[in-house]
């Protein structure tokens, strides 16, 4: 393990800069790191064993032995792959990989993230909705449906009931295919509900047995795209991920290839928002024959927004059939990267091919007909040039990304706090040692100065819990407030400007003059509630969302620059307490060194998120809000105006007719607005709450736990070891000189792990200087 380590740093020295390099020295070093906790860890199971020892002693420096070992093995970095639709997103994502595994164009219908991973086997985990998530999702899809006279019962839709999907069936059966459709596109409620109603034979049996998880293995792989690649079945998955055995890749971190920026529903937005806020990486796809789009800079804006501009690359991925020279596209990436840093000045642009990379990976097995392709591609030697040289300058700059990202956790406390655990092994050994060597009189008086000093640590440790208690009620007082404020309905940052919205929406009721007479009053009102809502949600993707995000983003850094600014005097405090205790016990045992005192308390939020699976409210939470509206009353009162226009036609002139239904459809709408109005508070009210108990005040408690667990770790209780050993010798319920010999072997093991832990901060520090 010395060699591997001295390996490590020559290599670092020698090789560092760029790529692999980068990531097989960050692995060496993760892999000794491991090996370190992995003999702490076995050191206290040694000490824990002997005569005089309490049987949970350690237990405190166990756990954290076991949070090492956990969190760097279920260690995991997020990249999310964004941008249009056809931009080439899935494309880059195989040829990261090497191979062709995900659905290349897979068009604009279904709302699933697909996250890959690199590993030992090549396989694909769907995960499926429940029937409870479907059928919640057709309610939605039905309100404002025309005329629900056709349901037989009252309670709410149930898939899995014969005769409510017979109904629905003939009910959507009787829909003209103009209502159908929507600004010329499939009607996206109508497209779920028959989505829904076609696929159901193929999953019946398997969602009814309780699964929600289905895997394809091996050679079976490519059938997930039955469920995945099928506009159809694909409406019942929520997400994929695939494990890929291939390319370079670490298999600690996650690729997610998300879904078109410019997808019509507003719901795909809501997804992929919800991964941009845990991904540590965003890599942002442009295509070259497109260039930047309003759609690029609309979905641009809203990152911004959210807060999130600072961890993205832009890669633009070049069709070499669209470009004729090199210069061509050296001049069209220019401009694309002048148009992005009116976005983000300090931004960095690739521009490669990704299908030429992945053909170039796959040369031996590409059909004849791509082989033609790449070679005529690869005669172009001065473009395929510049395009390979920008590939490799994106995958080293990338492993580099990562590299500076993980080594945070590296360097935060996961080797201090092991230092931490071997300098109070050794203090303890030291102490335990001086107890065997002395007389029974002086054992006494040794523990009784030890029990006084531990006094003075407890009473430290109660202040430091009571004010740190204290000290979280404060910062739940001033989140709150900002919560609240946040979220007022009549000053706050959204609701007001949603409110507006909704009043002020335009929805073009003469444009729907002619569904009046042809398809009745019911089947007109529900397509204008369609085209309503579908406003609302684009907005609330667009502006609502990212506010949110933002602000949330913000009280996590207040939260955390709160809680650094009072734990500076509490480590004060700690080691204050520390050195008094060394300085009194140099007086008693010959050769106590002082205990490592330096306290490291930098709490990794995003990690402490997820180890505590705390999650935001996913996006599309904001848009739940339809379930409040009371459609009946909109439904009685647009019923009720058209009867009375109906009436009037009979004492007009005929020309009257459109007029007095256009009326009573305005009147609908009026009252749509209003109940929307009224929806949307009482929805955001439930949200602001929600946000407020379930999320930040959460995330304060775990934080302050975490520092209070970070800065006691440092404190252990040697007075009830101590007793047990003199009472043991005492009685010569142990043999004293065995013991002894036992204590000095442990000791030599605690000298080594010493060694070996100021070698590896060596290398940390040499290799964090090199990247960053």
């Amino acid at each position: 393990m010395q060699y591997m380590l001295f390996n490590c740093v020559s290599r670092i020295n020698t090789a560092m800069v760029r790529g692999c390099n980068v990531m097989s020295v960050y692995e060496e070093l993760k892999t000794e790191l491991l090996n370190i906790n992995q003999k702490v860890s076995g050191l206290l199971g040694t000490i824990n064993a002997m005569p005089g020892t309490s049987r949970n002693s350690f237990s405190s420096w166990e756990n954290i032995c076991q949070s090492i070992e956990r969190q760097l093995s279920d260690e995991l970095l997020r990249v999310a792959v964004i941008g249009t639709i056809k931009s080439g997103k899935s494309t880059l994502i195989n040829s990261l990989f090497s191979g062709d595994y995900l659905k290349r164009g897979a068009g604009v219908v279904t709302s699933m993230v697909t996250r890959t991973r690199r590993g030992k086997n090549l396989s694909a985990r769907l995960f499926f909705k429940s029937w409870e998530e479907v059928n919640a999702d057709i309610e939605r899809a039905l309100i404002l449906f025309p005329s629900m006279e056709w349901r037989s019962r009252k309670e709410k839709f149930d898939i899995c009931l014969d005769s409510d999907r017979r109904e629905l069936t003939h009910a959507l059966g009787t829909l003209e295919s103009k209502q159908l459709l929507s600004n010329d596109t499939r009607n996206l409620n109508s497209l779920y509900l028959s989505s829904y109603l076609n696929g159901y034979d193929q999953v019946k049996d398997f969602l009814s047995s309780g699964r929600l998880t289905q895997d394809y293995n091996g050679a079976d792989f490519s059938s997930h795209r039955d469920f995945s690649g099928n506009d159809t079945l694909a409406f019942y998955l929520k997400d994929i991920s695939l494990e890929i055995d291939s390319g370079d890749i670490d298999k600690n971190i996650e690729i997610a290839d998300c879904q078109g920026s410019d997808s019509p529903n507003p719901l795909h937005m809501a997804m992929i928002q919800d991964y941009l806020l845990v991904a540590n990486l965003l890599i942002y796809v442009i295509s070259s024959r497109t260039g930047i789009r309003q759609a690029d800079i609309n979905f641009l804006s809203m990152i911004k927004k959210m807060g999130i501009m600072d961890s993205m690359v832009f890669v633009v991925n070049c069709d070499l059939s669209e470009h004729e020279s090199c210069d061509e596209l050296k001049a069209l990436v220019g401009k694309i990267t002048t148009d992005l840093a009116i976005i983000k000045p300090d931004l960095q642009v690739y521009a490669y091919s990704a299908l030429l990379s992945l053909f170039s990976a796959n040369r031996k097995t590409l059909p004849h007909k791509d082989q033609q392709r790449l070679a005529q591609w690869e005669e172009e030697k001065k473009i395929t040039g510049f395009l390979n040289a920008q590939e490799k300058d994106f995958i080293a700059d990338f492993q580099m990304i990562v590299a500076s990202q993980r080594y945070s956790l590296l360097l935060s406390n996961h080797s201090e706090r092991l230092k931490m655990i071997v300098s109070g092994l050794d203090h303890w050994i030291r102490v335990n040692q001086e107890v065997l060597t002395k007389g029974a009189d002086e054992a006494a008086r040794l523990v009784k100065k030890i029990k006084s000093q531990q006094k003075k640590i407890d009473r430290v440790k109660s202040m430091v819990k009571s004010t740190l208690e204290g000290a979280v009620q404060q910062i739940k007082r001033e989140v709150r407030a900002d919560v609240d404020r946040f979220f007022d309905a009549r000053s706050g940052e959204i609701v007001p400007a949603l409110i507006d919205f909704v009043k002020n929406d335009t929805v073009p009721i003469h444009q729907y003059q002619d569904h009046l007479s042809a398809d009745g009053f019911s089947n007109t009102l529900y397509m204008v509630f369609q085209e309503f809502k579908n406003h609302i949600d684009t907005f609330m993707a667009e502006n609502v969302n990212p506010r949110i995000f933002h602000f949330v983003k913000d009280e996590e850094e207040k939260i955390k620059e709160y809680f650094d600014s009072i734990t500076g005097p509490y480590a004060l405090m700690i080691t204050d307490a520390l050195t008094k205790y060394t300085s009194a016990m140099e007086q008693s045992v010959s050769g106590t060194t002082a205990e490592y005192q330096k306290v490291m308390v930098q709490p990794d939020v995003k990690m402490l998120k997820r180890h505590n699976k705390l999650d935001l409210p996913p996006a599309s939470a904001t848009m739940n809000y339809s379930t409040a509206i009371k459609t009946e009353a909109i439904m009685r009162l647009g019923y009720y105006n058209f009867i009375k226009a109906v009436k009037r036609l009979f004492r007009q002139r005929a020309g009257s007719q459109t007029e007095n239904a256009v009326s009573a459809l305005q009147d609908s709408v009026s009252r749509m607005k209003k109940e929307t109005v009224e929806g949307l508070l009482f929805h955001f009210k439930n949200y602001r709450e929600n946000i407020k108990f379930q999320y930040i005040f959460r995330l304060v408690d775990i934080i302050s736990d975490y520092i209070f667990d970070a800065l006691m770790e440092r404190f252990h209780d040697y007075s009830e070891d101590l007793s047990q050993l003199t009472t043991s010798a005492a009685g010569k319920q142990v043999d004293k000189e065995q013991l002894f010999f036992a204590f000095q072997e442990a000791a030599k093991k605690v000298s080594d792990v010493t060694d070996q832990l100021e070698r590896f901060g060596g290398a940390i520090r040499q290799n964090a200087v090199s990247i960053h």
